[in-house]
């Protein structure tokens, strides 16, 4: 047994066997790759990495466990985890990120050229014939771990799942903690929400029991939905923040470059890290004297932190109407062509207009804001034994309707530029919406 000192929950247990898992190179890989991507450059204490929450992944689904066995022995109707179980469970929560490729949320969400790093074939190909997939097939575990994170495959007991792919997962407990400690933001939950779970013995699933004594336990509803609420806020204040959304904008489309060009593949994304992305980034030609002058332009830009500048914003509750016809022209995944195209034309007129060259790129960091489905399963008073998703009972829980309806209002649509003359910007910002579809409306003022 291994003991290793974490900054958000203390002392954690590792085997020796676990230890190996981690010892490979394709784990050790995550110590390159940030939780929070791009967001240290706005938050500069947010550099935490994808190494340490896979280990803080584990040791969440361990309080999990723990908690499930504890009811179990006190309740016939509820079911425990074995210790065959257990290893499973937690050499997968340490392997759920191990494909991660560096800035992969901007990388993926935006340009739709690479498959999500939690589809079943990701996961097939790393933990394949790789050092940890040799390690995991050495344990005796490969098979089991990728049922849990692929879905495919053996059937394994519906808990195995939930515990890393649901809406209050381990993955969720941990992340919200430690994005809280390294950002400063003072955003927490409490930690005993994990005491609330259990295993029902007949479903195998695993569920939050919020009735006791034939009531409604609010203070157990209470710290499901603070849960959420963290979540949110993050989203709010961390993961759309607009400098953070900017650095985005400009690393997507330099991947976006290079992927297009041929001259940088999926594979070799997979085996880098943030740090050797960038520089394999500026020391790439992509075949085009003006495209690669673009994309070492972007380069030298993040890595100083010239941010670009916003343009034009579009909110949601100005450009509800036209979100459809915006998301179709110009963010169909895998189809940047007419994105590019818009771009070049924008810049083009701002050479002719400007007498230089100007930098434009049209960014929508996600394509819907939408609350991740409430199905962590609860149980309520006059359920009988039955489990139900928590977001059936939206209608009972306001503070559940109004997170549903918050998450749409924070989608927008930007245009940002390199130039940052604010006179210019201000004359820019009116050639580029009139360039948009009639209806569209900028919120930003310069």
């Amino acid at each position: 047994m291994t003991i290793l000192r974490d900054p958000v929950h203390g002392d954690i247990e590792l085997s020796r066997d676990e230890l190996r898992l981690v010892d490979t190179v394709e784990f050790q890989r995550l110590r390159g790759v940030k939780q929070l991507g791009s967001a240290s450059l706005v938050f500069p204490g947010a550099v935490h990495t994808r190494f340490e929450h896979s280990i803080g992944t584990l040791h969440q689904t361990e309080l999990l466990i723990a908690a499930c066995n504890r009811h179990a022995l006190r309740d016939s109707s509820c079911r425990s985890v074995t210790e065959d179980e257990r290893r499973v469970l937690r050499a997968a929560a340490l392997l759920h990120d191990v494909t991660h490729i560096p800035y992969g949320h901007n990388i993926e969400d935006q340009t739709g050229l690479l498959p999500r790093h939690d589809r079943p074939e990701r996961f097939t190909a790393v933990l394949g014939d790789t050092e940890v997939g040799r390690e995991l097939g050495r344990q005796g575990l490969r098979d089991a771990v990728l049922a849990v994170l692929t879905g495919e495959g053996r059937e394994v007991p519906a808990f195995w799942r939930q515990v890393v792919s649901d809406t209050i997962d381990a993955d969720l407990l941990d992340y919200l903690r430690r994005d809280a400690h390294y950002t400063g933001l003072e955003l927490r939950y409490d930690r005993r929400v994990v005491d609330y779970f259990r295993i029902d013995r007949a479903s195998e699933r695993m569920f939050v029991d919020c009735e006791k004594n034939g009531m409604l336990r609010e203070d157990i509803v209470s710290e499901l939905l603070r849960v959420l609420d963290c979540r949110y806020h993050f989203s709010e204040r961390v993961y759309y923040h607009h400098a953070k959304v900017a650095a985005g904008a400009l690393l997507s489309r330099m991947v976006e470059l290079a992927l297009r060009s041929g001259r940088l593949g999926a594979d070799e994304l997979q085996r880098m890290t943030d740090e050797s992305l960038v520089w394999r980034l500026l020391e790439l030609d992509l075949g085009d004297e003006n495209a690669t002058a673009r994309l070492h332009r972007f380069v030298q830009r993040y890595q100083r932190r010239a941010l670009p500048k916003r343009v034009l914003v579009l909110p949601y509750y100005q450009n509800q109407s036209v979100q459809d016809e915006l998301l179709a022209r110009w963010f169909e995944p895998g189809k940047p062509d007419a994105r590019f195209a818009w771009e070049a034309t924008m810049e083009a007129e701002a050479q002719k207009r400007f007498g230089r060259p100007i930098d434009v790129i049209l960014y929508c960091p996600k394509r819907r804001m939408q609350l991740k489905e409430a199905k962590t399963l609860v149980r309520f008073p006059g359920a009988g034994e039955h489990t139900l998703p928590l977001d059936v009972f939206t209608a009972q829980i306001p503070r559940l309707r109004d997170l549903a309806e918050s998450y749409p209002r924070m989608w927008k649509l930007y245009v940002f530029t390199s130039e940052a003359d604010q006179d210019v910007r201000r004359a820019l910002q009116q050639i580029c919406l009139d360039a948009l579809p009639k209806g569209c409306r900028n919120a930003l003022v310069l």
